[in-house]
């Protein structure tokens, strides 16, 4: 593992997002902080692009989406409105990750 990337990983781990182990996704890892997850594409020696967050729940995976001023987490075959704390720490999550990664 070259120096760059362990830097990354570095930072990853310093703001509280974990890299889920083990999974048999082979073109994508998957990092989650507070119920949150999102997929990072896998590339040689290193991350490339990072897809949108969402909510990790019993029923599924579920993507944040905008209904006007209701933020709505919409996942297949169920949907649940987002409260103002998710959606902040959804953010948060998101901008941490990249920031790790970039």
């Amino acid at each position: 593992m070259d120096g760059a990337l362990l830097a990354k990983l570095e930072r990853v781990l310093a703001s509280g997002i974990e890299l889920v182990p083990d999974l048999k996704i082979t073109s994508h890892y998957v990092f989650t902080r507070d119920g949150f997850a999102a997929l990072v594409e896998k590339r040689a020696g290193g991350f490339g692009n990072i897809g949108a967050p969402g909510i990790v729940t019993e029923s599924g995976f579920a993507a944040l989406i905008w209904r006007g001023e209701t933020a709505v987490f919409i996942g297949r075959g169920f949907e649940h409105t987002a409260s103002a704390d998710q959606v902040e720490l959804l953010r948060a999550f998101d901008r941490d990750l990249r920031a790790a990664l970039g």
